[in-house]
């Protein structure tokens, strides 16, 4: 069990269930003693989340929402993700950069090679010069579009971004496989097709192979 923080995020696109997992992880690692940070993007910081507000429910073109995300990401890496890790904390993040990529690169079809200068201009770490932060693990909860609109139909009001065609979805798996291909070592691909407990099974198997935790009962 290694006692240096660890980051992991969570990705996926709405609908796909990263919610409940993540609250099981984090009982799961408090259960071994360690410190747990639960936090998410855009958000987890007061500026963040007020950015976090904008980007969900005002029109902008995508140059000015990008901006807008990797905006609330400094403030979030500043003041919450980078201390919580030098205390030796874990940090679940529900989304990180990777959504950024899937969802305005390949959903918006925005310049990836615009998002690739923001990432490296705000995600450089100062520990570890020309280095960037990023996760030591994202788990990847994949899930076909039209699976994920259905569980969406009467969930709640959709914002700006669920209430996009199936079509945006497709884009948005599609850059979030492309990220994992890029990355295969960062990333643990999960079947949200399946029942919850097959999907927690799964989840569980990731952690445990990696020896952050010990076998686990089911977080219900």
């Amino acid at each position: 069990m290694p006692n240096s923080g660890l980051f992991i995020s969570f990705e996926g696109i709405d609908g796909a269930g990263k919610s409940t997992h993540i609250e099981g992880l984090a009982d799961a690692f408090r259960a071994q003693g360690r410190p747990v940070v639960l936090t998410r993007e855009p958000g987890g910081t007061p500026l963040a989340e007020k950015l976090r507000a904008l980007v969900l429910n005002d029109a902008m073109d995508p140059l000015c929402e990008a901006l807008l995300m990797f905006a609330a990401r400094r403030d979030h890496l500043r003041s919450i993700i980078e201390p919580a890790l030098q205390r030796g904390d874990v940090v679940l993040c529900d989304r990180f950069t990777d959504a950024t990529f899937a969802y305005q690169g390949h959903g918006r079809g925005f310049d990836l090679a615009v998002l690739e200068q923001l990432e490296r201009w705000v995600q450089q770490r100062n520990d570890l010069p020309g280095s960037l932060r990023q996760p030591d693990l994202t788990v990847w909860f994949d899930l076909a579009p039209e699976v994920a609109a259905r569980r969406l139909a009467s969930a709640r009001v959709p914002d700006r971004f669920e209430s996009q065609p199936v079509e945006f979805f497709r884009r948005v798996a599609a850059g979030y496989a492309a990220r994992l291909q890029a990355d295969p070592r960062r990333f643990a691909r999960i079947d949200a097709q399946q029942e919850r407990d097959a999907v927690w099974s799964d989840v569980q198997g990731v952690f445990v192979g990696r020896g952050w935790l010990p076998a686990m009962q089911d977080p219900s």
